[in-house]
């Protein structure tokens, strides 16, 4: 979560830029996002050099014969023209040129990036400013994309504001994904939610996967799916994904929901936070989304395209906005029976409209489907989660309480759930019941409030006591009156 020392520190570090004559955000972020992979490339290198003389296991460091001046390490302490010289000529023709594959995705959008620091005295205030920050904080780089994508004068309408780290982690804590799984992101930014879910594989299935030569062949290189529109996101998230120790994640140029997308039956498993403030021409839009939900709302497209792109058995958790749960058009309701009648509707967790704040305050729910295609919804889980551990205001600070532990705790045994009253913060809807509604999957629909009884005095015992008040007014004004005599 971002802190007001942190973002003092990036507020410093994009005026260095802006003074220097960058004035484009998107350069600033890319610069930034060079600078921070350049720097994470020698951290990474120097941690496998450790564990294999711990291990006794051969490394050959990616810093071979020729390149060690392209380290972070090295070239810091260099003065400011040397400093200069070493990454314009030697470091970013050695990033560009890193990955052997030079079809995969970091190859892939990498070629181009240019090196735009225009002089030696910057870089060198921008590389100390940089030794500033405390890089060991595991959160510290998506706080910084966070931040920095915040000061885009878009990412209001263009829903390029970061998922807040805790909700990816829950969400993915929630699926639990095995290290057999195939994971997409059909909106994946920065790369946020398959970092996280790499994250959650290496701490759970680490020798599993690692110690298994297929296991690690799938997670290096066909595990991992993202697709995006914009090329800077994809450049970021294909260095998010490498620093992050998957070798070729399959991340792509790709308008999900038009015909350029084909994918069918194909991931396991979906974990997306899809943008939701659009309208599309019915033109763009796959015309096999359209048969199953006729609309151009762009949140109820992407559910239909989770369900058309996972396989029998996959599973999805997806951020939507309120709207789409109780939604009364005839779209709205189409998708939602479409879930719920062919294939299994798990859960919808209900999130504080304050979650996305700063940057945004619509209020939002997950919804976890598994896609059957022959129905097996039997009973929903609703969760109404009050807090994610922070405040709900702009400024976001840090809670001692925090619903997300109970509500990952909860999911795993969701058999105990049944027996939760609707007053309760947890429970379960039969599916029949949600059928009466209209398939309205509204939490407020079905949960309970109970009220308690207050006790007042009798009515006779208030008129006095309203006759005593009025009885000392009158005699205050009487007081008052014979004063100005």
């Amino acid at each position: 979560m971002i802190t007001g020392e942190l973002k003092n520190r990036i507020d410093r570090l994009w005026e260095m830029f802006w003074t220097g004559g960058i004035t484009n955000p998107l350069d600033v972020i890319e610069q930034i996002t060079y600078l921070m992979f350049v720097r994470d490339l020698d951290s990474l290198d120097s941690i496998r050099q450790k564990e294999s003389l711990m291990l006794d296991i051969q490394y050959q460091s990616i810093f071979d014969t020729g390149h060690q001046d392209c380290r972070w390490s090295s070239f810091r302490h260099f003065e400011a023209a040397k400093m200069y010289t070493t990454v314009q000529e030697k470091v970013f023709p050695f990033i560009k040129n890193l990955h052997a594959d030079k079809d995969s995705a970091y190859s892939k959008y990498m070629t181009d990036a240019i090196f735009k620091i225009p002089t030696p005295r910057l870089l060198e205030s921008i590389v100390s400013e940089f030794d500033s920050f405390d890089w060991q904080d595991k959160d510290i780089k998506g706080d910084v994309y966070e931040y920095l994508l915040s000061k885009l004068a878009t990412s209001g309408t263009n829903g390029q504001f970061r998922t807040p780290r805790h909700i990816i982690k829950m969400m993915v804590q929630l699926l639990a994904p095995k290290p057999d799984d195939t994971i997409c992101d059909p909106a994946c930014g920065t790369s946020g939610f398959l970092v996280a879910a790499g994250e959650f594989l290496r701490n759970n299935h680490h020798d599993e996967i690692f110690f298994d030569e297929q296991n690690k062949e799938h997670y290096n290189n066909n595990m991992f799916w993202g697709y995006d529109m914009d090329r800077t996101m994809l450049r970021i998230g294909a260095m998010n994904m490498m620093t992050h120790g998957v070798e070729n994640p399959n991340i792509f140029y790709r308008d999900s929901l038009s015909d350029q997308n084909i994918d069918e039956n194909k991931f396991s498993m979906i974990l997306a936070n899809p943008p939701f403030k659009g309208s599309l021409d019915y033109d763009g839009v796959a015309n096999n989304l359209l048969k199953m939900v006729k609309t151009k709302k762009t949140e109820l497209l992407f559910l239909a395209l989770f369900v058309r792109m996972l396989k029998v058995g996959g599973r999805c958790a997806a951020i939507v906005p309120d709207g789409v749960l109780f939604g009364s058009s005839q779209a709205h309701q189409a998708i939602r029976r479409e879930i719920i009648d062919h294939h299994r509707l798990d859960a919808i967790i209900s999130m504080p409209s304050g979650v996305f704040k700063p940057y945004a305050g619509v209020s939002t729910a997950i919804i976890i489907f598994t896609k059957t295609n022959h129905g097996g919804t039997d009973k929903v889980w609703f969760y109404d989660m009050k807090s994610d551990g922070f405040s709900l205001d702009d400024k976001r600070t840090p809670l001692a309480e925090s619903d997300i532990p109970d509500i990952i705790a909860r999911f795993k045994t969701l058999g105990q759930e049944e027996k939760r009253e609707r007053t309760e913060q947890s429970f379960m809807v039969p599916k029949a019941e949600i059928v009466a509604n209209g398939y309205d999957l509204s939490i407020n629909k079905y949960k309970k409030v109970e009220y308690v009884a207050e006790e007042y005095p009798p009515i006779h015992e208030i008129l006095a006591e309203i006759r005593n008040i009025e009885a000392e007014i009158t005699k205050g004004l009487d007081e008052l009156e014979g004063m100005l005599k």
